[in-house]
């Protein structure tokens, strides 16, 4: 039997080898979508194909990792609550509420609040206006979204508050966000994306004409 990205996601959430980031995203997927819970308590038990098939890093328990979160994150103990928005595991995360997000531009109709960034990859939070779509992009590494409010489509498929998404270096994808509200985004990456198709072909094109003028 071959595991989806989901699957074995959710296995190594259950193995406790998560980065704090991934941990924080599926914990909220999981409270948002708790027919899925059940997945994970057999996980608990069992282990399992799925969790033998996990990242070989050392294992630290789910709860102690989320332990660890609250209370580096989150002093308050109004924040193990939900609000309008992010679920406590997410709230707990990131230590404030979704009003509080401070967004900054990135495209027309698109902001962004980064929570944490590495040469590796990042966690970010995006707003999407309805019906904006993406640019063209693909990803050196992986990335796991988890949606939050409203909705996004791509060639994959739709994802609605609660999906996961996943994408990696073999999709290359152009994301669109419903028309029925915002969409807020919670993803996480290994590693940086890549735009492609016409704005990727100016961007590199800008960037090759800048190691020029350098390297003259």
């Amino acid at each position: 039997m071959t595991s989806t990205p989901r699957d074995a996601l959710l296995a190594a959430y259950a193995a406790g080898s998560l980065t704090p980031a991934l941990q924080a995203l599926v914990a909220a997927h999981l409270h948002m979508r708790r027919d899925n819970r059940a997945f994970v308590d057999a996980l608990d038990g069992e282990m399992g194909v799925l969790l033998a098939a996990a990242p070989e890093t050392p294992c630290r328990h789910r709860d102690e990792n989320l332990a660890r979160i609250l209370k580096s994150k989150a002093p308050a103990a109004a924040l193990q609550q939900d609000d309008a928005i992010f679920p406590a595991p997410l709230r707990a995360f990131l230590g404030f509420d979704a009003k509080d997000v401070r967004w900054r531009f990135l495209l027309p109709g698109v902001k962004c609040h980064v929570i944490a960034r590495e040469a590796s990859g990042a966690a970010t939070l995006y707003k999407i206006r309805p019906g904006r779509k993406m640019p063209f992009h693909t990803h050196d590494g992986n990335e796991t979204t988890l949606v939050l409010h409203g909705s996004f489509a791509d060639s994959l498929g739709t994802y609605e508050a609660g999906d996961l998404a996943f994408a990696d270096r073999q999709i290359n994808h152009r994301p669109v966000a419903g028309d029925e509200g915002d969409c807020l985004c919670f993803a996480v990456t290994d590693a940086p994306l890549r735009l492609t198709g016409r704005i990727g072909r100016i961007l590199e094109s800008l960037q090759q004409r800048h190691r020029s003028e350098f390297d003259a």
